[in-house]
C-alpha cells in the first residue's frame, strides 16, 4: 500500500478546499456578519496548514495509482473533508459539540441533508450558503473537480474517478480524464446557473435562490427556511425545483451524448426509462391516495405536493412542501421505497441507484429461467450488451453488505429508545443520502433528538452511502494497512 500518493491525494484536495472556503468569506461580509468572517478564515489556515504538511511529508517515488490506493484514496478525502469542513461550524458556536459539526459537515459533504439545527433561520448567512456549497461540491464529486486541476496527473487517477463516480459503471467521457472531468463540471455549473436565474425570475430572493439551487444540484435538501420550500408558498419555484432535482438524477453521461447529438443512446437507455417510470407511477399512486384523505378531494393539490415530495425523494434531495409523516401509510411506504431505490446511476443522487435495481431484477429473470430451463444459456443485457459477471456479482454482494449495515446500524442506534418508524427511517435516510426520513426526523424534525454515539453511526452511514460502501470497507480492511514497496 503506498500511504504517500493517498496522503498527497488528500493533501491536494484540501488545498482545493481553502480556496472553498473563501467563497463563504465573500458571502458573509456582503451582509456584514463580521463575526463570521474569522471563523472561516481561521478554518482556512487550519486547512492550508494541514494540506502543506501532507504535501511536504508525501512525495511518492511512483505517481502510479492502484484500485487499492484509489479506494483508499477516497475513502480518506471524504473523511477529512468532512473533518475541516466542519471547522467553520464549530469555531462558529451555532452547531454545540464537534460531533454535531462533524454530522452537518459529513451531511452536506454527502448531500444527505440531515441537520441538527432546530431553527435554521437564525444561523448568519455565510455559515448557510457554506451549508448548501458542501451540496454542490459532494454532488458531483469533489474528487471529480480535484481531477481536473491536479498537476502532472498520472492516467492511472481514473482509479479515483472509478471509486467515487456512484453507480456500478462508471467510465470516461473522451479519452483524457482532466477533460471529462471539466466536461462534468461544466455541465454542472450551467445547470445551476439556470435553476438560480429561473427561481429569481419568479419571485425567490436571490440569496434564497441560490441556495435551494445548490442543493438541488447536489441534490442535498439543506434549506434557509424551518420550512423548507414549504415556506415559500411559491408553486412555480416548486415546479422548477421538482424538474432541476429530476434532471440531476440523470446520468450526466447522457447529457454530454445530448450536447454530442447522440440521440440513439438516450432513447435506448433503459435506466431512464426506469428512472421516470418509477417517478410517474409513485406520483399517480400517492397523488390518488392523498387527494381526498389530505387534500379534500382536490387534485391539483394532492399532484402539486405528491410530485414535489417523489422528486425530491428519488433523488435523495429531501426537500419539502408538505409533512409526508400525515399521509396515509401507503403513501409514506412508496416514499420510503423511493428513498431505497435513489436516482440514476453517474448522477448526484444517492441510494442504491436504478442501474443496480435494473440488474437485480434481470438477474431474478434470469435465474427464474435457469431453473424452468436448466440448458438455458443467456446473459443479462442492458442497452444491447451484455452485463459483465464481475458486475452483477458487485452489485449483488453491494445489496448484501447494504443490508447488513442497515440492520447493524438500527441495532446500535435502537439504544437511544426512540420509535420503530423514527429510528428505522432515519438509519435509511442517512445511508441513502436522503436527509429527512418518517416520525421524529421527518421533513419537519431534525437529528438533535439523537446521542452522539448514533450520530456518529448516521455520520458513518452517510459516508458509507455516499462512496457506496465498498471504498469504506476497504479502509477497514487489515491487509490494506501493510505497507509494500
Amino acid at each position: 500500500m503506498n500511504f504517500q500518493i493517498v496522503f498527497r491525494v488528500i493533501g491536494y484536495v484540501l488545498r482545493c478546499e481553502a480556496g472553498l472556503l473563501a467563497l463563504p468569506v465573500v458571502v458573509a461580509a456582503l451582509y456584514q456578519e463580521w463575526t463570521v468572517v474569522p471563523v472561516f478564515l481561521l478554518s482556512i489556515a487550519a486547512a492550508l496548514m494541514i494540506s502543506q504538511l501532507l504535501l511536504i511529508l508525501c512525495r511518492p517515488k511512483s505517481t502510479y495509482m492502484r484500485p487499492t490506493e484509489g479506494f483508499f484514496a477516497v475513502a480518506g478525502t471524504w473523511l477529512a473533508l468532512a473533518a475541516v469542513g466542519a471547522l467553520p461550524f464549530f469555531f462558529s458556536g451555532y452547531f454545540g459539540n464537534y460531533v454535531n459539526c462533524l454530522f452537518e459537515a459529513m451531511s452536506g459533504f454527502t448531500t444527505t441533508g440531515s441537520t441538527i439545527l432546530t431553527d435554521v433561520e437564525v444561523i448568519p448567512r455565510g455559515l448557510l450558503f457554506w451549508r448548501s456549497l458542501l451540496h454542490w461540491v459532494g454532488g458531483m464529486g469533489i474528487l471529480v473537480f480535484v481531477l481536473g486541476l491536479m498537476p502532472n496527473m498520472d492516467p492511472s487517477s481514473v482509479q479515483l474517478m472509478k471509486a467515487e463516480s456512484p453507480g456500478p459503471m462508471p467510465g470516461k467521457l473522451v479519452p483524457k480524464l482532466k477533460d471529462t472531468s471539466r466536461i462534468l463540471y461544466a455541465i454542472y455549473l450551467v445547470m445551476t446557473l439556470v435553476q438560480i436565474v429561473l427561481l429569481c425570475v419568479v419571485g425567490m430572493p436571490l440569496f434564497d435562490s441560490v441556495i435551494h439551487a445548490l442543493g438541488s444540484a447536489g441534490t442535498g435538501g439543506f434549506s434557509c427556511m424551518n420550512l423548507s420550500v414549504g415556506a415559500y408558498n411559491n408553486v412555480a419555484a416548486e415546479v422548477i425545483i421538482t424538474v432541476f432535482v429530476l434532471l440531476f438524477g440523470v446520468n450526466f453521461n447522457l447529457y454530454y451524448l445530448i450536447l454530442r447529438k447522440q440521440w440513439t443512446g438516450i432513447w435506448e437507455n433503459e435506466e431512464l426509462k426506469l428512472y421516470f417510470g418509477i417517478v410517474i407511477g409513485a406520483t399517480a399512486l400517492i397523488t390518488l391516495n392523498t387527494m381526498s384523505s389530505v387534500y379534500g378531494g382536490s387534485f391539483r393539490e394532492a399532484l402539486r405536493h405528491a410530485s414535489f415530495q417523489v422528486g425530491t425523494i428519488i433523488t435523495t434531495t429531501g426537500y419539502g412542501t408538505a409533512d409526508s409523516t400525515q399521509w396515509p401509510l401507503f403513501s409514506q411506504m412508496i416514499l420510503l421505497g423511493l428513498m431505497v431505490v435513489g436516482a440514476c446511476a453517474g448522477s448526484t443522487g444517492g441510494g442504491i441507484k436504478v442501474s443496480r435495481l435494473l440488474i437485480l431484477c434481470k438477474t431474478i429473470k434470469k435465474e427464474i429461467s435457469r431453473i424452468l430451463h436448466p440448458n438455458l444459456i443467456k446473459s443479462i443485457k442492458t442497452e444491447g450488451r451484455s452485463v459483465p459477471n464481475s458486475v452483477v456479482r458487485n452489485v449483488l454482494v453491494f445489496f448484501f453488505v447494504y443490508t447488513m449495515i442497515i440492520g447493524i446500524s438500527i441495532l446500535l442506534i435502537s439504544l437511544d429508545g426512540y420509535d420503530f418508524t423514527t429510528t428505522t427511517t432515519a438509519v435509511f435516510a442517512t445511508i441513502n443520502n436522503i436527509g429527512p426520513g418518517l416520525g421524529q426526523v421527518g421533513p419537519l424534525g431534525n437529528y438533535s433528538i439523537f446521542s452522539d454515539f448514533s450520530k456518529l453511526i448516521m455520520t458513518f452511514c452517510m459516508w458509507a452511502g455516499r462512496l457506496e460502501i465498498f471504498p469504506v470497507l476497504i479502509m477497514f480492511s487489515p491487509s490494506i494497512w501493510r505497507r509494500e514497496f
